[in-house]
């Protein structure tokens, strides 16, 4: 039987294991997660999302203070159009995350980040601008494109001097969002270097409806890749979402696929960002209690533990400190969600907003447990100790599990001392 490692990814003249690991914001997807995919031969995601935010908890700098204390006086308003981001400041703490983590890496992998388009931070095409353009000056080796269609993203990088040395991808979730970012970036002759083809089983946003069940990964792949091949487009796909084993990885790999994303097995590793108790809360969930709802202020359906603490919570927007999701007119769906539940119980001292969440603070304090459909196989991974809790894993070990494994099995840590 064979094993993923039996495979190798081609991307440009790099030759990859097959193994990218997804990234996961805010800091989910920390840059130690990052480097030791890339040390062992893989691809690595850091994220930009909030990236003051992760500056400010990983360099001790001070954006988030800053912003907070130059928009204190709109703190009571509804109306946030006023709260800009500096952009010069964006770029610093951009700059500063992806030379602290290109310093460290070694290894023949690569690492990229991942850039979320609904990130809209009160000026969209402003602010992804100077994202892109900030990690690629920092030595970034590849940008994923994620959370939304980007159908005019490479445009906003195109004049920059990486433009056709970096790697550049996108995810999407149908042929038809392919299509369209093709057709409307054919002017830039600049395909992409990669697909990220993310089914309906993944963590966080969603590019699926509430009727997300009803589409499988595996048929998406092969509409995409017969479609490319009728095209005579060489575009490396990439699979994404539910891919729990090695042996999943290799259906994927007979399939013509250049690899797979990971990501829901990487989140109780050491490397990753989560808070170790939050660990905990991830491999102790079950199968009914993983849900999909609407209470992203993005409009995207979302995967995530219902269990998590930001559920219902109804603290008041902090849009002056973060302001992640402001649109182009500086609102926000949690605002306006907010601001009527306040309306309508003038008296309480707190009320509860159940149809949206504050996702910018809730994602900072790692309140909103995102999580993949099949977070609930995680305590099938690792061993539990006499107290209950479970032993994390290190990322070499979970990345070796799917490069190794073979007819299904889950290899298990050795028992710490």
């Amino acid at each position: 039987m064979k094993r993923l490692d039996d495979f190798r990814m081609q991307m440009g003249r790099h030759e990859l294991v097959p193994i990218m690991v997804g990234g996961m914001g805010v800091d989910i997807s920390s840059a130690d997660l990052a480097l030791e995919t890339a040390r062992l031969g893989g691809v690595g995601h850091i994220s930009d999302a909030m990236i003051k935010t992760v500056t400010d908890r990983r360099y001790k700098t001070k954006y988030v203070k800053a912003k907070q204390a130059l928009y204190k006086l709109n703190v009571e308003l509804e109306d946030k159009s006023a709260v800009k981001f500096n952009l010069g400041h964006l770029a610093e703490a951009t700059r500063l995350h992806v030379e602290a983590t290109m310093t460290r890496k070694q290894g023949s992998g690569l690492v990229f980040i991942n850039c979320m388009e609904k990130l809209t931070m009160n000026a969209p095409k402003e602010t992804l601008k100077v994202r892109m353009s900030a990690a690629l000056d920092a030595g970034i080796e590849g940008i994923t494109l994620a959370a939304g269609l980007h159908l005019g993203s490479f445009a906003l990088i195109e004049d920059h001097p990486r433009f056709r040395d970096a790697k550049l991808g996108i995810i999407v979730s149908s042929l038809r969002a392919l299509q369209l970012f093709l057709k409307k970036n054919a002017r830039l002759n600049r395909l992409p270097d990669y697909v990220v083809v993310e089914g309906p089983l993944a963590g966080g946003h969603l590019g699926f409806g509430m009727d997300w069940a009803q589409y499988d990964l595996a048929t998406i792949v092969a509409e995409i890749m017969q479609w490319m091949k009728a095209e005579q487009l060489d575009i490396p796909v990439i699979p994404a979402g539910g891919i729990f084993t090695g042996t999943d990885a290799v259906r994927f790999m007979e399939m013509g696929a250049a690899g797979v994303q990971v990501a829901t097995r990487f989140t109780v590793t050491k490397e990753c960002g989560l808070p170790d108790d939050v660990k905990q809360e991830y491999f102790k969930a079950d199968e009914d209690d993983i849900e999909v709802n609407q209470i992203s202020p993005t409009g995207y359906p979302m995967r995530m533990i219902k269990s998590s603490p930001g559920i219902g919570d109804g603290i008041r927007p902090n849009c002056e400190a973060y302001g992640y999701l402001l649109d182009a007119q500086g609102k926000c769906a949690y605002i306006t969600a907010y601001n009527r539940e306040v309306a309508a119980n003038p008296e309480a001292r707190r009320i509860k907003v159940m149809d949206k969440t504050c996702l910018c603070t809730h994602m900072r304090n790692f309140d909103i447990w995102t999580c993949g459909q099949l977070t609930w196989r995680l305590k099938d991974t690792t061993l539990r100790d006499a107290e209950g809790h479970y032993q994390l894993l290190s990322a070499e070990h979970v990345f070796k599990d799917y490069q190794f494994s073979s007819d299904n099995q889950v290899l298990l840590p050795a028992q710490n001392a």
